[in-house]
């Protein structure tokens, strides 16, 4: 009789390293790594497109504040029976327990507001910053792995080894006594694809016009987003239960089809995106 190997059933240390008596968590390490690499490639496309990296620094600096608080924020709104009683728990954010599409919402109003102060086309900041921000996402989501959240639907030991998932995921998924599905490997996956598709194809000459790459990652995460939080257990509800992201997404998708249609059936089209910062005369940089 051949010999069954199983994985041992031993949950990753959420926590990566104690500096006295703080203790620093894998959650915050990874988000602020994904952080560093979708500024590090923001920068490089903006002097592209002649976006001052002076400019991005400095939006940066507001921006990622305004983000964390935004999507503590949107988390707790939707989970205020439960914070009403722990108040104290409301600034946990190393636990867990923030929302990307607050993030998002944060973030969009700084861009929006900082761009129009420093002379800089909105449309064209949020293309350059849009695959570094999907590329954060998809790194991002193994900080919920590390933290065993934004996890599936009770599954089977036998069904994950079927995916060939390495066994440190296998046995992170086993939460509470139950394996669940890796709703944040499909997620991180959905993400890095859109990555990959969106730095492909922004390059190409005349197929994007200044804002099409932004509005071609929102079309492509919030429809990953749809169907993978049809999957998730720890969804923010509204009534009848009725998914606060999903909900979100269906919006968001609809809203960025409109929005592409009726620019481009402007008498006036946008500038393409390969044309750059018409503020600046480095906007004639190399294509």
């Amino acid at each position: 009789m051949g010999v069954i190997f199983s994985p041992i059933m031993a949950a990753l240390n959420p926590i990566a390293i104690h500096l006295g008596p703080i203790a620093v968590h894998w959650y915050g390490v990874i988000i602020a790594t994904g952080v560093v690499i979708a500024v590090i490639l923001a920068v490089r496309e903006g002097r592209r497109r002649g976006i001052n990296p002076d400019d991005i620094y400095d939006m940066i600096l507001w921006a990622l504040p305004a983000a964390l608080i935004a999507a503590r924020t949107y988390y707790v709104v939707f989970q205020w029976p439960y914070y009403a009683k722990h108040p104290g728990e409301i600034i946990a954010i190393w636990d867990g327990g923030i929302a990307i599409y607050g993030s998002l919402i944060g973030a969009g109003l700084v861009v929006f507001f900082f761009c129009r102060s420093r002379f800089i086309p909105v449309w064209l900041m949020l293309d350059v910053a849009a695959p570094t921000v999907i590329l954060g996402q998809a790194i991002g989501r193994w900080g919920n792995f590390m933290n065993q959240e934004a996890f599936g639907r009770i599954t089977s030991l036998a069904f994950l080894q079927g995916l060939h998932l390495p066994n440190f995921i296998v046995n992170q998924m086993l939460i509470n006594g139950a394996y669940r599905q890796p709703t944040f490997l499909y997620e991180s996956t959905w993400d890095l694809l859109g990555f990959i598709v969106l730095m492909s194809l922004r390059h190409t000459p005349g197929l994007f016009k200044q804002g099409e790459v932004f509005l071609s990652y929102v079309l492509w995460y919030s429809f990953g987003r749809f169907f993978v939080e049809g999957m998730r257990t720890d969804s923010l509800m509204l009534f009848g239960g009725l998914r606060v992201s999903q909900l979100l997404s269906v919006v968001l998708f609809i809203g960025a089809l409109i929005i592409w249609t009726y620019r481009r059936r402007q008498a006036v089209a946008p500038a393409a995106y390969l044309d750059g910062n018409p503020f600046r005369e480095s906007s004639k940089l190399s294509k």
